[in-house]
């Protein structure tokens, strides 16, 4: 049984930076990926970044150059440092662990089955 908590959401202005954690216990088979998703109120969920087991990292058009995903293997956490957040931030981050889907399907939620609880982000204008 995979368990996963995320951590560190808050509210900001825009131009700040926040930094999300997401702790995993149980076990993590060595071909899962660890993904970072967001939803909005009103809107569908959404993948924002992706980690691969050896380190490789994807990310949606919308936050490239901004967020950085990364993980320490040793402590089993994930990470999402998020900096120029912008008010469309705005949302629930949810962290998702699962095998790693075909490349084209990565960022899609309905791939993954394990998911924490989420963080709220509010980034003020």
């Amino acid at each position: 049984q995979v368990q996963l908590m995320e951590s560190g959401g808050g509210s900001v202005q825009a131009g700040g930076s926040l930094r999300l954690s997401c702790a995993v216990s149980g076990y993590i088979e060595r071909r899962h990926c660890m993904v970072w998703f967001r939803q909005a109120p009103g809107k569908d969920r959404e993948g924002v970044a992706i980690i691969l087991r050896n380190g490789g990292t994807t990310y949606a058009e919308s936050v490239k150059g901004r967020f950085t995903i990364s993980k320490d293997n040793a402590e089993n956490t994930l990470y999402l440092q998020m900096n120029s957040l912008k008010p469309e931030d705005t949302a629930m981050y949810f962290c998702a662990v699962d095998w790693c889907p075909p490349g084209p399907r990565e960022l899609w939620p309905e791939e993954y089955n394990n998911w924490g609880q989420g963080t709220q982000v509010t980034v003020a204008s």
